[in-house]
């Protein structure tokens, strides 16, 4: 290898990837906790080391050029391979200290973490943790959390999945609305009702379907990217909702409808990418995870 050839560092590489993902020097410069002059100069100096403009300037924005175009693919390939040693080296350590990032839904960290937490605390106090509430999926290979617990299995090639077990989803709606509109009898009797759904709700109507409730789109009156927002609004009677079972356990102003007909299964996904399993303190949080998610868990999986 000519060392000579390579003039740049890489922190001039993630300026200039940041900078292309974000459209913007100011955005990008945020986005990794910089100034924006120190993130130009960094943009500038990688144009100069590599005798090319990257990006043409303008006002508040910036488009990359031909030649920037033509380098993306490679500095992204290079981001991917600086993930990897991150990640090789995060899975030899030993120490039982340190930070862990888990993901999870909103619902499940708001209700559900908290009492596993504790218990984590109670045998590891060392471990740091951070917990992302989202419904969004992260990438666990990007290094978005360390853990995620999810309801569909992932299908990336890196990752170590279990699955723990099954919750049960049921029909929910507020006593406040149920005194409004009666208590449904049958199935059939939801096809006139409201509901409260999430984003890519033709997704869940098809789903639904599957699992023998059949909804119409037009039936679903308020959307929302939040699991939380949405059990705040079937709790004010704006609609009906499918939430966990046992839900009316926590919140008595809720009361589950039709239990005995409709209780699809939730599958229960624990997942961490390969490498990192060789952590310890990665190790610890994942198995007590498990532990507890399959005392949550009201079936289990064959093995």
């Amino acid at each position: 290898m000519n060392w000579n050839d390579i003039a740049f560092d890489w922190n001039q590489i993630r300026a200039f990837l940041a900078t292309s993902a974000e459209g913007s020097l100011s955005a990008a410069a945020r986005a990794l906790n910089q100034t924006q002059p120190t993130l130009s100069r960094q943009v500038t100096s990688l144009e100069q080391a590599l005798g090319v403009t990257l990006f043409e300037r303008g006002h508040r924005q910036v488009q990359l050029t031909a030649a920037g175009l033509e380098l993306l693919e490679h500095a992204r390939a290079m981001a991917e391979s600086a993930n990897r040693i991150s990640l090789a080296a995060s899975g030899q350590s030993v120490g039982i200290e340190g930070r862990v990032c888990i993901t999870a839904t909103e619902m499940m960290a708001a209700y559900y973490l908290p009492s596993m937490l504790r218990k984590l605390r109670d045998i590891a106090p060392g471990i740091v943790i951070e917990v992302v509430a989202s419904d969004e999926v992260r990438d666990l290979v990007k290094r978005e959390a360390d853990i995620a617990i999810r309801h569909a299995q992932p299908t990336q090639a890196d990752l170590i999945a279990r699955c723990i077990g099954y919750l049960k989803g049921q029909v929910y709606a507020s006593k406040k609305l149920l005194s409004e509109v009666g208590m449904p009898k049958t199935i059939e009797d939801l096809s006139t009702q409201d509901f409260v759904g999430l984003e890519d709700t033709e997704t869940m109507i098809t789903g639904l379907a599957e699992r023998g409730l059949e909804l119409r789109l037009e039936q679903f009156r308020i959307l929302t990217s939040s699991g939380n927002c949405m059990l705040q609004y079937v709790r004010e009677g704006l609609g009906f909702g499918i939430l966990p079972m046992d839900t009316d356990g926590v919140f008595d102003d809720l009361q589950c409808v039709l239990p005995d007909l409709f209780n699809p299964q939730i599958p229960i996904w624990l997942v961490s990418h390969r490498e990192l399993r060789n952590s310890r303190r990665i190790r610890v949080v994942f198995d007590l995870l498990a532990q507890e998610l399959a005392s949550l868990s009201l079936d289990q999986p064959e093995i």
